[in-house]
Parts: C-alpha cells; structure tokens; sequence
C-alpha cells in the first residue's frame, strides 16, 4: 500500500467513519488548512468545531470512497457522504458527492481543496428523497498505483480553465475573473480547483429572482481528462450552495 493512500485509509475508515477526532496528529499537520466553498478551515480554528458539529448532527454520517487518483506527490479523491440528517420533519437520509485534492509533506496531511454537493444534501432532505449511492470502489487502498504526472496534460487544462472552464461554471455566473485554485495532473488526468467571479445568473429555485446580476464567487473541483489531446470533463462538484449562502444568507456549510 502506498504511504499516502495509507494516510487516506487512516483519513477515512479510522477517523471520518469511526468520528474519532483524536487522530488528528496522526494524519494531518498542526497548520493543516481545508479549503472548501470559499472559506479556509485551519485545523485547530474553525475545522475541528466544523467537523465536531457535522458529527454531533448526524451520528452516523460515512464517507465512501468512488476513486483515488495519485502521483506520488498529489492524491486526489472522489466521494460521497451520507447520513440521516436532522429536519424539521425529523431525521431524513441524503448522500452527495465530493471532491478532494491532497497535499502531504511525506508523512501527513498539509492542505486539502474541496467542494460537497451542499445543494443536493439540502434538496434531499427537503423533498424527503435521498439519492440513489454511486458503488463504491471496491479495494482503493491496495488497488491504487502512482501514476507519474505529465505537464502537457496541466497546460492543456489550465489553459481551458483560463478560456472559462466546465460549462457549470457559465450556467450559474458570468465569469469575468477566474482563479485556479489548486491543479495537478495522474498521467493524463488532471484534478483541478477553481475559484469563478462574476455575476449570478438567476434561476437556482432558493434565491429570489431580484438576486439576479449580483456578484457572487463560485468554487468548483473537478476531474478532467486529455487523452485524446483534448480537454474532457470527467466530473465536477460545484460548490452551489456557496451562491446560495452569498444571496440569501443561508449557510452553506
């Protein structure tokens, strides 16, 4: 087993699904920072109290593993979560995806962007139907190999970043300034972060309509693919109830 998917399966079976929270040490640095829907989480201010909240509302709350991307120096995870969350109408289960880019020092975990489908948790568990779970990958801790980068691949997406990137970023917000966040490349695969600015679009169904033309910041991790010399979108999660949260007030996290 590779000693950074080592780490992870630590990350994931030991502390996110075991809700043991006194593994931090183990895995990740004191200045550990979290990235995700716009805020910086450092691991002792403001992370530690996120995750202590997320498993105080939901005692149940797994992560599952869909894929593990790695170059030796960057590991990339695709995921989702799910759990009985509380509602005004008691608990309701929901699950939705996640995208994950690590950073380690060789021993453990430094800084991680991420984005969760907060958009898709909050339409489940109003409507009262969860999603259908994506299978999970059936062994990621013994089955992923490194794969060494390639800097043509990190051009070939940077480059369609800088052009406007996936076209869930053009349908909520029109960009006129984009930042890449966090982007490295397993062979030809490349996993990107970004961070899109502009004006809302309108049309999300929990923001009113008069919110329309206001600026907002959309975050937005993702996986793409240039096998073929081309840039093709794998999978993305953009961070919706960010734009949400900016509007309305709602949280988003």
């Amino acid at each position: 087993m590779h000693p950074f998917v080592k780490v992870m399966r630590t990350y994931c079976i030991d502390y996110t699904n075991s809700h043991d929270q006194s593994l931090y040490d183990e895995i990740m640095e004191p200045d550990y920072v979290v990235h995700i829907s716009g805020y910086d989480l450092l691991r002792d201010e403001g992370y530690k109290a996120a995750v202590r909240h997320i498993f105080g509302q939901a005692p149940g709350l797994g992560l599952v593993v869909h894929e593990l991307l790695l170059n030796g120096d960057r590991l990339c995870m695709r995921f989702s979560e799910h759990a009985a969350m509380p509602t005004e109408h008691g608990p309701r289960l929901a699950c939705w995806q996640g995208i994950g880019l690590y950073k380690w020092n060789g021993q453990r975990l430094t800084e991680n962007y991420v984005e969760q489908d907060y958009l898709a948790m909050n339409q489940q568990l109003r409507s009262g139907k969860p999603h259908a779970m994506e299978p999970p990958h059936l062994d990621p801790w013994v089955t992923t190999e490194p794969v060494d980068a390639d800097s043509s691949a990190e051009l070939l997406v940077a480059e369609w970043l800088e052009r406007g990137g996936p076209d869930d970023v053009s349908e909520l917000v029109d960009v006129t300034d984009l930042t890449i966040d966090d982007l490295f490349s397993v062979g030809r695969r490349v996993p990107f972060h970004i961070t899109a600015r502009g004006a809302y679009r309108g049309d999300l169904e929990t923001v009113p309509a008069a919110c329309a033309g206001s600026p907002v910041a959309l975050q937005v991790a993702g996986i793409a693919d240039t096998s073929d010399g081309v840039v093709r979108v794998e999978r993305t999660v953009v961070a919706t109830m960010s734009i949400v949260s900016q509007l309305t007030g709602v949280p988003s996290l």
